[in-house]
């Protein structure tokens, strides 16, 4: 029930706004635009066209700046950028945490990077220098270095001590990290244990050392599979030593999941999650025809299939009529595979272990589904045109091609995640001509060995 209502809220936010820019009062799209949180403003700013989103742009608050552009897509980011002097640029970035700033700072152009680096004390330079060390997706790029670490030799009162002379936590603070001398990762103390000890308590009697580190050069789909089975509000994240080198926060990792949704989700049309909605024409024009040309020439190759047995459609029409239905069926079957499929990888809930246990299964499952359909459309061919053998070659085609499409639907994701490729975005092209040109080939094969004998 979540997601809709927050697209419900969405789409009412994004009506008042159009209208209060319609009617060409500020005021109330200044006072609408500043009530809302910063993914909410970056959310509607994707939705406006560029005209009406350089004006609300020009609304938010500027102490809100740096966490919009944050929240946007890459395209919307540089246009919004493109529109912003040097200075407001680096004043809308110099308050973000080092994890957000790492995502931004290379869409930035050379001259702002440079005052924003400037604007930084020498501690926090370097703390995004090593962010900005580790390759991009990874927990080292995810991670924020500003952390709240504890001696193991010290008591509940020194620690307590020493946060309220330190004055204020990073958000989502809910553990103290326990370190060594070397700094090393010992544990985690939960705040409320802290709270809830005697003040000369030690430290190393209250230490939790079941939550594991995650490893700076982990995957952020690792990472974000690690966060969701443990239900982790935040993790350190230590390097091959064992060294703490910081955190990551499960706000960050609320990203990565609806991050790998949208790519997963347009991948398969050939899109890219960051493109703007209302990009330039030209722009958008020459993204979508390469892939419209792949569709085109997989479509060639259902059509020369179809090509070869013309002389059988000439001598029987009904074929003409009922060949989609067949082609029609694998491909959606075989969508239903492929999307099952494309979600395990990328859980990490499919390997070599259990591949051939799910295509057996998927095949079973397609065999079933063949004969049970096949033969009511079998039935219903019947009933149109009182040809038996003509009922018998579509449900044995149907059955044929759905097999194929279950074969397909999980062979080709697992042969391109082997090639190092990603099933999302070329696993729907290719599985569409399999079941095309299976269906084609098995339903006009069929009736050319049984109806023109």
């Amino acid at each position: 029930m979540a997601e809709p209502v927050r697209h419900d809220k969405t789409a009412r936010q994004l009506r008042l706004l159009s209208d209060a820019l319609d009617s060409g009062r500020l005021g109330p799209v200044r006072r609408l635009v500043n009530t809302l949180a910063p993914a909410e403003i970056g959310n509607l700013l994707e939705s406006l066209p560029p005209a009406k989103r350089q004006v609300v742009w020009g609304l938010v608050d500027p102490e809100d700046d740096g966490e919009v552009l944050v929240h946007v897509g890459d395209e919307v980011r540089e246009s919004l950028l493109a529109d912003m002097d040097p200075d407001e640029i680096v004043a809308a970035v110099e308050d973000l945490d080092i994890d957000d700033l790492a995502d931004l700072v290379e869409d930035l152009p050379d001259t702002v990077i440079d005052e924003v680096l400037k604007s930084m004390d020498r501690e926090n330079r370097e703390r995004l220098e090593q962010v900005l060390s580790y390759q991009e997706d990874t927990a080292g790029r995810l991670m924020n270095p500003d952390v709240v670490t504890v001696r193991a030799d010290t008591t509940v009162d020194v620690v307590l001590r020493y946060l309220r002379l330190r004055g204020e936590l990073p958000e989502h603070t809910d553990h103290l990290y326990v370190v060594s001398r070397r700094h090393q990762y010992l544990g985690r103390i939960a705040l409320q244990v802290l709270l809830t000890h005697e003040a000369n308590t030690p430290i190393n009697q209250l230490i939790d050392d079941e939550q594991p580190a995650i490893d700076v050069q982990e995957s952020a789909e690792e990472v974000a599979r690690q966060f969701s089975d443990h239900d982790w509000i935040s993790a350190p994240v230590v390097d091959d030593g064992n060294i703490l080198l910081g955190r990551i926060t499960i706000d960050d990792v609320v990203d990565i999941i609806r991050d790998q949704a949208e790519h997963q989700a347009l991948s398969a049309a050939g899109l890219d999650e960051d493109e703007d909605m209302f990009s330039p024409v030209q722009r958008a024009f020459r993204r979508r025809v390469v892939w419209l040309g792949v569709n085109l020439c997989t479509a060639f190759l259902a059509a020369s299939v179809v090509g070869r047995f013309e002389g059988t459609i000439q001598q029987i029409v009904a074929l003409a009529v009922l060949m989609p239905i067949v082609a029609g069926m694998g491909g959606n079957a075989g969508t239903q595979v492929l999307t099952l499929m494309i979600r395990g990888l990328a859980l990490g809930q499919i390997g070599s272990s259990n591949s051939r246990t799910l295509l057996w299964k998927e095949v079973r499952v397609a065999l079933m589904n063949g004969l049970t359909l096949g033969t009511g459309l079998g039935l219903i061919v019947w009933i149109w045109y009182r040809d038996i053998p003509l009922s018998l070659v579509i449900a044995s085609a149907l059955t044929i091609n759905l097999s194929s499409a279950a074969l397909g639907g999980v062979l080709v994701p697992l042969a391109l995640k082997r090639m190092g490729f990603d099933p999302a975005l070329a696993g729907g092209v290719i599985l569409t001509t399999i079941t095309d040109v299976m269906g084609f080939l098995s339903f006009l094969g069929l009736a050319t060995l049984i109806l023109l004998r």
